[in-house]
């Protein structure tokens, strides 16, 4: 096993009603490569994972928005599931913390209904993504490019369409780590910033 994440901090950011593999896939692969793992949500204690309508596991929370800082992690995870993708998109917190995390290009990785909240932080702009289908319009109408395929890279996003996208979406987030700068070296706002390749896709 590979620990190239080693030195790598994730926060994972999710409410109840999470797909429960969209959190936990992305979780395990992050760990099994050796990065240090935070889910952050509104509230301590778990939140409720869905298996699409059917309830499923609950998911310990390490970091509320309160206590956790943007600055302290290497990327950002957006697992879908209707009822997170669609609560979280208005927690001032979380927008806020996309948005800094956009600002320091670290990675952003948002699977299925995870790309809501990309689009209520007002960072899609001229970005290409892909999603569940029913995000495309939102997409589209906050300035970005919606493609349908199972991963697309696009600068320091990295997005997918459901959970049979998973092993696509893991491996191109690791691949967008390890490339990344680590925890406290990365770049904020400044000209000198690390440059992501435009657009990187993977087809059907």
């Amino acid at each position: 096993m590979t620990r190239e994440l080693e030195h790598c901090k994730v926060a994972i950011l999710a409410v109840d009603g999470f797909e429960e593999v969209e959190l936990t896939g992305p979780q395990q692969a992050l760990i099994e490569a050796g990065a240090h793992v935070d889910v952050i949500s509104s509230e301590p204690g778990e939140i409720q994972g869905f298996r699409h309508v059917d309830k499923g596991a609950r998911v310990k929370v390490d970091r509320t928005f309160a206590q956790a800082k943007p600055d302290d992690y290497d990327a950002v995870v957006l697992p879908g599931g209707v009822i997170n993708g669609d609560a979280i998109r208005l927690i001032p917190e979380a927008q806020a913390f996309v948005k800094s995390a956009n600002a320091a290009h670290k990675p952003i990785a948002a699977i299925c209904h995870g790309g809501w909240l990309p689009v209520s932080a007002g960072i899609v702009k001229g970005r290409t993504m892909t999603s569940w289908p029913s995000l495309q319009d939102d997409i589209r109408n906050a300035g970005g490019t919606w493609v349908d395929q199972r991963v697309v890279r696009d600068g320091n996003f990295v997005t997918s369409r459901k959970p049979d996208d998973l092993p696509a979406f893991n491996a191109e987030l690791i691949a967008c780590l390890t490339a990344a700068p680590k925890s406290g070296h990365a770049p904020r706002q400044s000209s000198t910033a690390h440059r992501w390749p435009k657009s990187i896709r993977i087809p059907i």
